[in-house]
């Protein structure tokens, strides 16, 4: 059974910087730390975009070293606070596609895990940019990748949900080109499930068929009202990654809120 940690949205700061009082290193330390503790055996943590808040050069080098830390091995995509070249001189041990983008496919006994960019820059023009998108190379690479995944069912890994979550906001810079994406997954027939963050909040439901699950962020959250228009929001919730077991018979999705517990266990 493969085991899959699964953090998002950990908008990373230089030392001394923090977002509406909170720390992102000093969180995302606190999850890795758990990680370690508790998962030590999942056979890839992966991270799935906004790995720094300003995409600085400052912030790539500060997060890794603190990714240095984890016990099992690292999958990494990007998302829209994300800059591309410069995140990939910083991890200079991810290997970019053939085109230049930072997905790629790994395949395990039970399963093949896809990791999209679905990062629509350069040019980066905001607010443009913060909207996903995948071009018509990325689509053919995942056409390809899907195409050869034989047997195995895919798990879609991506920074921008592929379609509306019902968050007015976050709704407004989703993935702009779902149609072709989901006529594309759709076509394969071979996708199991899909994995998105940029919205902070916990979500799961379908779309055309599909299950989907969207994480919370280690370090802040998208406030609950539906019908905010600003994107930007934040409110102080307790930090959480995801874990995803793939079984016999599909696979579980559990959501890990790591600071809530204050106890190792509890005695009845």
């Amino acid at each position: 059974m493969t085991k899959l940690i699964v953090f998002t949205d950990l908008h990373m700061v230089p030392e001394g910087t923090k977002i509406i009082g909170l720390d992102p290193y000093q969180r995302l330390l606190a999850g890795i730390e758990h990680v370690n503790r508790y998962h030590a055996d999942a056979d890839r943590v992966i991270f799935t975009g906004d790995l720094t808040h300003r995409a600085d050069t400052l912030s790539y080098e500060r997060l890794h070293g603190l990714l240095a830390k984890l016990v099992p091995p690292a999958a990494i995509t990007i998302g829209n606070h994300d800059y591309r070249d410069r995140f990939l001189e910083t991890f200079s041990h991810v290997q970019p596609d053939e085109n230049g983008f930072v997905q790629q496919a790994i395949d395990f006994d039970d399963c093949r895990v896809v990791l999209l960019d679905t990062l629509f820059a350069p040019p980066y023009d905001y607010p443009l940019s913060h909207a996903g998108y995948l071009c018509e190379t990325r689509l053919a690479w995942l056409d390809k990748t899907l195409a050869s995944a034989g047997s195995l069912p895919v798990l879609l890994f991506m920074h921008h949900p592929p379609h509306k979550t019902g968050f007015t906001g976050m709704d407004a810079i989703r993935l702009s080109n779902e149609h072709a994406f989901y006529d594309l997954v759709l076509k394969h027939g071979n996708v199991r499930h899909i994995f998105a963050g940029h919205v902070h909040r916990t979500i799961g439901g379908s779309h055309r068929g599909i299950p989907f699950s969207i994480f919370k962020s280690p370090v802040h959250q998208q406030p609950m009202p539906f019908d905010a228009p600003n994107a930007s929001l934040s409110v102080d919730e307790p930090a959480a990654y995801g874990i995803v077991v793939v079984t016999e018979e599909g696979l579980q999705v559990h959501h890990e809120d790591y600071e809530i517990a204050k106890l190792d266990s509890a005695i009845a």
